[in-house]
């Protein structure tokens, strides 16, 4: 009976993103890049084990991270990136052994860890495997998301006693939650709208109400910005429906005069009001954190001061918020953008799935690891290119769409729907895969 012992850090992953503006004389400038990553060591595999050296690595979340025989990954192992919308498309860096992984992880940055009694311990998680195992690898989960100093591999031979121990060591423990999206969040999805007809133009209060007209199942709807009055016109068609508004900000350069418009529709009421968010996806765009910290944390006093003591958030991408944490750090839920679709490696009927298993790698970087995750934007295009297993088509956008609804089945209004109607004013690129105006899972709008 042979063992063999690794110790290594906790892994980083790099990434290159390049912003591709839309837009700029509207508000909701979409910026759903493919991007290029470095990527060392895998989040999450599925795989078909066949050798007799079974090797499982889990995340300290429970998460699968690695499957191979000892010297050998399997071939026919399937590999997501760890990254939303980011897909290399060069091969990815796969350890081909014990000594290969352990090269690697001594190569990456390491994550300071701080003295023992800042916090206990996690328990120990225990996997099973066996010559036969077939995809997904399931594991037992730890008590609760932290992030690893240290992970201790036992590798035993399979054909003497089939298993895995992986211990992962806490490197801080939880602090007090904050407000939550649940605070505000109902029974239905919420989706997010653009008012402006296929020209570019201003939707009238008439047309907005045309729109939402078929529009039902759902708690609240997001926007972007305050151009084209839609604050009014949308707040207008959401409480004739019954539902909320998800407000926002989009030029923080224009703050203070933002939010007066959003506290001008609100007329004293703010009962509607479902969030008001501070800004898209910027620091993916290049805009410096502190930035758009100050920005959310003035925002918040502007609209205090106005009377609304609901959310108000920071919305950037899963990724920037993982890399930037204060992002989630200094908003009162955390706010974030995810489309499986970009991410290449994902099938449509796996969208739901592939956001649970993002919004794990959110949470374990989070100081507040309890604080709840909001998926701000996410959905599947109707048309478009192929983006390596991401194929958009109606059959699997309704596909990908009844994975996330099914996924998030017991806490809907934590997910934004990516979008009612096609957004046939913006421009389609081969960054975005010529699907920028196809993700209206309601196909195009009424009043055009």
């Amino acid at each position: 009976m042979k063992f063999t012992t690794l110790a290594f850090g906790a892994i980083s992953i790099s990434q290159l993103a390049a912003a591709q503006p839309h837009r700029a004389d509207h508000a909701h400038r979409e910026k759903h890049n493919k991007r290029n990553v470095v990527e060392t060591i895998i989040d999450t595999v599925y795989a078909e084990v066949t050798g007799p050296n079974v090797i499982i690595l889990v995340n300290q979340n429970g998460v699968p991270i690695s499957t191979m025989t000892e010297g050998l990954v399997d071939e026919n192992v399937r590999i997501y990136s760890t990254d939303q919308g980011v897909r290399p498309h060069t091969p990815m860096v796969q350890p081909t052994s014990a000594t290969t992984l352990a090269t690697v992880a001594s190569s990456q940055a390491q994550i300071p860890t701080p003295a023992a009694t800042e916090a206990p311990a996690a328990a120990p998680v225990v996997v099973e495997a066996t010559s036969t195992a077939a995809a997904p690898v399931s594991t037992t989960s730890v008590s609760a998301p932290v992030l690893a100093a240290s992970l201790e591999i036992q590798i035993e031979d399979a054909a003497t006693k089939p298993s895995t121990t992986i211990v992962a060591v806490a490197t801080k423990a939880s602090t007090s939650s904050v407000a939550s999206a649940s605070t505000v969040s109902s029974s239905g999805n919420g989706f997010s709208y653009s008012p402006y007809t296929a020209s570019g133009e201003c939707k009238t209060q008439d047309q907005v109400n045309t729109d939402f007209e078929d529009i039902s199942g759902f708690s609240f709807v997001r926007i972007y910005g305050v151009d084209c009055d839609q604050t009014n016109t949308v707040l207008t068609a959401a409480k004739a429906k019954g539902m909320k508004l998800f407000a926002g900000v989009f030029d923080i350069t224009e703050l203070s005069s933002a939010i007066s418009t959003i506290a001008d529709a609100a007329d004293g009421d703010w009962s509607y009001f479902h969030t008001v968010s501070i800004g898209n996806e910027l620091v993916d765009g290049g805009t410096a954190v502190d930035t758009v910290v100050a920005a959310v944390n003035s925002g918040r006093t502007l609209l205090r001061a106005a009377g609304f003591t609901g959310p108000v958030v920071i919305v950037d991408t899963l990724v920037a918020a993982r890399t930037n944490p204060s992002i989630c750090d200094n908003s009162d839920y955390c706010a974030v953008n995810c489309h499986p679709f970009f991410d290449g490696g994902v099938t449509a009927q796996e969208a739901g799935s592939f956001l649970t298993a993002q919004i794990l790698t959110l949470q374990a970087v989070l100081s507040d690891e309890s604080q709840e995750i909001m998926i701000t934007e996410t959905g599947w295009p109707s048309q478009g290119t192929t983006n390596e297993l991401a194929v958009p088509s109606t059959e699997n956008q309704a596909d990908a769409i009844s994975s996330i609804k099914s996924e998030f089945s017991d806490n809907p209004g934590d997910v934004v729907l990516f979008t009612v109607y096609n957004d046939m004013w913006k421009t389609n690129t081969d960054a975005q895969f010529e699907a920028e105006q196809f993700w209206g899972f309601n196909g195009t709008a009424p009043s055009g």
